[in-house]
């Protein structure tokens, strides 16, 4: 009966030890990281760069397998900030993102595939009321370990192409048609809190 027992315990502490998990949700210093984007003007002079400067990213990662990490990020649309007051009001208007009726801009991942070098989150993006799957090719950019209070902060980034009209932000200069280009490259850099290093 003893000897039953013993096993019995020894299994399932055998079993508990398999289920130990390497995900962990990472949490976003959000001062140290940046959601933005560009998109050419009057025919490619020139760029109207921007950001948007409220957002919230969840970060689930797989230590041993980048595959089962997961992103969730959700902004908010009527935070968009290019440096001039008028523009990004008419950014903000029905005219672009209509944030009133649309108040956020989400994405979140389906799965992460790993090519070669080249991750990318395989996922669904929604903006101006539009959900279209899209892979969205990162990078982990590195980890910065402190020996004093060991703790670390791990970086990534993110970039892709995105096309407004794909999502209906469709206005057009009623005089210069290509006075706002279509394409806007959007950029990401994120870097956790610190956390306890392994």
């Amino acid at each position: 009966m003893l000897k039953n027992i013993v096993l019995s315990v020894l299994l399932f502490s055998a079993i508990g030890a398999a289920q130990v998990t390497t995900v962990k949700q990472y949490p976003i210093d959000a001062n140290h990281s940046t959601v933005g984007f560009s998109v050419s003007i009057m025919g490619g002079l020139s760029k109207v760069i921007g950001k948007f400067t409220e957002f919230t990213v969840t970060l689930t990662n797989d230590e041993k397998d980048i595959t089962k990490s997961s992103v969730s990020v959700v902004i908010k649309a009527a935070s968009i900030n290019t440096g001039i007051a008028a523009r990004d009001n008419h950014l903000r208007s029905a005219d672009f993102f209509d944030v009133e009726k649309y108040p956020e801009i989400t994405f979140q991942s389906k799965h992460i595939e790993k090519k070669g070098k080249q991750l990318l989150a395989i996922g669904i993006f929604t903006m101006h009321g539009v959900s279209k799957e899209i892979a969205l090719p990162f990078q982990i950019t590195g980890v910065s370990k402190d020996p004093t209070s060991k703790k670390m902060n791990l970086g990534y980034s993110a970039r892709t192409v995105l096309n407004r009209r794909d999502y209906g932000i469709s206005w057009t200069h009623p005089k210069v048609p290509n006075f706002v280009g279509d394409n806007v490259e959007i950029e990401i850099n994120l870097i956790t809190k610190a956390i306890d290093a392994q």
